[in-house]
Formats: structure tokens, sequence, C-alpha cells
């Protein structure tokens, strides 16, 4: 998601908590790896790998001027022949401690294995992120969370629908790049900014200057 859609999708989202509460836990995000130079470990569960994640913090290091947000992705399964950045196991936990940010992404149960690792890189010393579903025990180790809503019903109306855990994503790692907030912008229904949002994303390209 490019800067446009962040925007567009922040414009929609005014007057939500969603806005707010995305550049909050970016603020405690950069806060937690700039005083260290880094030290940003990203990890997901068994059954999700946040490389999405990984690329996108990446990206903002690179424009943001901030290379202490660009993360090591730490991985459950490193499959053979993996270049050396993509080759980091759960290993890595074991060696994390103070200075180091060890930020958890995933939507399902982290499992017993990976809260281990986690309880022990916080008794060592390590600043606990989480960005889930809002698991229970994760959000006990962590020293912040921010927990994406659960997949509407069927039918669900859109304007009472949460925010998934991809997006939640792009709002936070887009923030973790920014050096300043804009200036609030006035109330508007949730569903007319929507359709606004809708429009403009399905508009044709202006035409060349």
């Amino acid at each position: 998601m490019d800067a446009v859609r962040v925007a567009l999708l922040r414009e929609v989202l005014a007057g939500t908590e969603w806005v707010q509460s995305t550049r909050r836990f970016a603020g405690t995000l950069r806060g937690a790896v700039t005083p260290h130079g880094g030290g940003l470990l990203l990890v997901g569960s068994a059954g999700y790998e946040p490389w999405h994640l990984a690329a996108h913090l990446d990206d903002e290091a690179a424009w943001s001027g901030l290379p202490e947000l660009s993360p090591t992705l730490v991985r459950h399964r490193v499959p053979g022949g993996a270049p050396a950045h993509l080759a980091v196991g759960l290993g890595r936990l074991a060696a994390a401690g103070r200075g180091e940010t060890l930020l958890v992404v995933t939507p399902e149960q982290p499992g017993a294995g990976l809260l281990e690792r986690v309880h022990d890189a916080r008794r060592n010393g390590a600043t606990v992120l989480a960005l889930d579903g809002g698991d229970r025990d994760l959000h006990t180790l962590a020293h912040d969370a921010l927990a994406a809503s659960p997949a509407p019903p069927d039918g669900t109306d859109a304007a009472s629908a949460g925010l998934d855990l991809d997006t939640v994503q792009h709002l936070v790692s887009a923030a973790a790049g920014e050096n300043s907030l804009p200036a609030p912008r006035g109330h508007r229904r949730f569903r007319d900014r929507l359709a606004r949002l809708t429009d403009r994303l399905t508009a044709p390209p202006p035409p060349r200057w």
C-alpha cells in the first residue's frame, strides 16, 4: 500500500480509534529501536510469517532515513538455500536481550513454544511488542500491544467492521517512518468517507502535466 492509499485510508478512518492507535503503537516501536540503533527482530507464528511487514518496514527505513526500522525476520522454518537475510531461525530469539526489540505479529494463537521464547527474551531485557488478534497470553508478555479486529460475520456492515491485521500493519509501518503528525480533520460519517475513498481509488489517473 503506497503513501497515497495510506492517506486515503486514514481519511476514511478519521474519527475512529484506529488512526490514533496505530500511530501510538508506531511511536512505541520507533522509540524502542531508535535509541539503540536498531536491533528489531520480527517474528510470526508457525503458521503465519510476517514477511509483508518486514518488507514495508525495510522500505520505511530507507525512505525516512531511519535504518533502525529495518527488521531481521526470524523464521520458524528456514528453507535450504535461503539468502542470509532470510535464513535467521528461531535460535536468534535465545540471544535477544537488552537493547533489542522483539515484534511478534500473528493473527492466530502464537503457540506455547513461541510464548516461551518471547518470555525468555523479555526476561533477558528485550522490549516485546505485539501486533495480533488479541491473544491474552501474548499481551501479558508484551510491553505494548495492538490487536486487530476479528473477521466480521457475513453480512456485517462496513461501518461497524474493524480492521484486519494486514491493514493494521500497513498503518503502523507507514506511521513508524513519519516525522510528524498531520493536522486533525473534521468529522464525517464513516460511510461517506468510505464512498469517497472508493471513488478516488477507482478514478482514472489524471492527464500528464
